[in-house]
């Protein structure tokens, strides 16, 4: 009898030990994995830094900060190239979040389950649509109607830009809000429903503040794709570095920083003032994505933070 229990003693003893292991190097591996991620940051500043930081003892602030884009001459200022980002975005953004939210919320909540199990999927494929592709799109199609229809010297202009970089950022936001809408738990829509809520108050008043989080990293995520795009941009905005004087701005060519950046850093020589230029456009670009995710992060952690409240 021992002679059998010991063996399996010592057989479960051994498993609990490899299990402890294998457990350990699996924690191991994501610590590390964590790390990395804020360590490949830091270097990614670092070097933005080291490289564009040379700048503030080559060209005044007084010309960084101005309003003529023209290297050739010794003209950096990006106030032009910072404003057309902002311009691009802040179109890009108005044109997304609404249809982005709108088709989640579809999706989600009224579409019947045939009808869900082919959009979602067309919409998973449109995210990973290259960003060139659309840009042909905008080249040969977007860019004439607009001109046509707006009666503009030209279809290159920031709110072409704006409408591609929407639909750019619609799939992200569609996917990501959807997967939280649908998280919603089934009481919370009985409840509302019990109590004589219609389908649409039950929608908007319920389950929409129930997935607000979820939502908001949607937009953000996909505020933040916009910000980023270079090709799409690059090819439809007509790349004229003009100042942002109003509305008006947006029906006409004007230029981001991400496509000064991909259009001119080839050309450039390495240790230039005009190279150190691109490199602290990078990091102000870095910035700019790096407080958008901030205000990300802080919103949905009050968001969480509110609904625990409730819950609780």
């Amino acid at each position: 009898m021992n002679n059998f229990i010991i063996p399996s003693i010592k057989k479960i003893t051994n498993n609990k030990l490899i299990s402890r292991i294998g457990e350990g190097i699996i924690a191991t591996g994501i610590k590390v994995s964590g790390f990395s991620a804020i360590i490949f940051v830091l270097m990614i500043f670092y070097f933005l830094w080291s490289e564009g930081f040379a700048v503030v003892g080559e060209v005044p602030l007084r010309v960084l900060f101005s309003s003529r884009w023209y290297p050739v001459e010794g003209y950096y200022g990006i106030l032009p190239l910072i404003g057309g980002s902002l311009l691009v975005t802040i179109g890009a953004t108005l044109f997304a979040v609404p249809i982005g939210l709108s088709t989640a919320i579809y999706i989600s909540e009224i579409a019947p389950r045939w009808v869900r199990e082919v959009l979602k999927p067309v919409i998973e494929i449109l995210a990973g649509l290259p960003s060139v592709v659309l840009g042909f799109i905008g080249i040969l199609a977007l860019a004439p109607m607009l001109r046509r229809t707006l009666n503009l010297p030209t279809g290159l202009t920031a709110l072409t830009g704006s409408i591609l970089l929407g639909a750019i950022a619609i799939p992200t936001i569609v996917s990501v809000a959807e997967d939280a809408l649908d998280g919603v738990p089934r009481s919370y829509r009985d409840a509302a429903l019990a109590i004589g809520a219609t389908r649409w108050q039950t929608i908007w008043r319920v389950t929409l503040p129930a997935a607000r989080s979820g939502v908001l990293t949607g937009i953000m995520l996909g505020i933040g794709r916009a910000i980023g795009e270079t090709m799409t941009v690059m090819m439809v905005t007509g790349n004229a570095p003009i100042m942002v004087r109003g509305l008006s701005a947006l029906f006409l060519p004007t230029r981001t920083m991400t496509a000064t950046i991909a259009a001119e850093m080839g050309e450039v020589a390495k240790g230039s003032t005009h190279y150190h230029v691109l490199f602290m456009i990078g990091i102000i670009l870095f910035m700019i994505s790096l407080i958008v995710n901030v205000t990300a992060s802080l919103l949905v952690f009050r968001t969480k933070k509110r609904a625990d409240r409730i819950l609780s």
